[in-house]
């Protein structure tokens, strides 16, 4: 058993195959393969950010959302009132989480229960540490996705910009690589044609 052949690695592989010696490889060949494991290199770590960057917004998603409190504020008069914008309010009073009264408007954002509510009646609404009606906090499954999202979008443009940043690096190659067959061409041309 000790003399079965160990699997090959795929990185040193890959790097043998990209940068490996070769005859018939070029300068400019080699200087694609160095710029493919750059790049791939830069994407990896470009992923990683990605990562960090979805949690730490999921955490600031959570912090935020720890920051608010639900309170029940009653309705003074039936809502909702059209105020000429489009936008409909109500006018509530509520307690604040230090425990001072408070009155306001809410609006169909920071009170979706106010609609069709008659006057009297408890809306549950979210408010911030000093009382005032904001919208309520996302839910821990939208949190994951927007951090996914994020981390995706991220990802997905860093590695648009290296295939372009390849493409172009590529086409200068090409030139270069192009412009020695030429020049090899001019050379050896008129060796291999007989002119009539």
């Amino acid at each position: 058993m000790s003399g079965a052949p160990r699997p090959a690695r795929p990185i040193p592989r890959l790097a043998r195959l990209l940068l490996g010696r070769n005859g018939l490889r070029r300068r400019s060949d080699r200087i694609e393969g160095a710029l493919l494991l750059v790049l791939m290199a830069v994407f990896g770590v470009a992923v990683a950010a990605a990562s960090l960057l979805g949690t730490h917004i999921y955490h600031w998603q959570r912090a935020g959302a720890a920051r608010l409190h639900p309170v029940v504020a009653v309705l003074a008069r039936t809502g909702p009132i059209d105020n000429m914008g489009g936008n409909e309010e109500a006018w509530a009073l509520w307690r604040a989480p230090d425990g001072r009264r408070l009155s306001g408007t809410l609006t169909m954002v920071t009170a979706p229960g106010i609609w069709e509510a008659t006057a009297g009646s408890p809306v549950s609404v979210w408010v911030t540490r000093t009382g005032e009606p904001t919208a309520p906090p996302p839910s821990r499954a939208l949190m994951i996705f927007n951090a996914v999202l994020m981390g995706i979008w991220v990802a997905c443009g860093a590695g648009m910009a290296l295939v372009c940043c390849y493409w172009i690096c590529r086409r200068v190659l090409d030139r270069a690589r192009l412009a020695a067959w030429e020049s090899a061409w001019a050379l050896t041309g008129p060796r291999w044609t007989s002119r009539r």
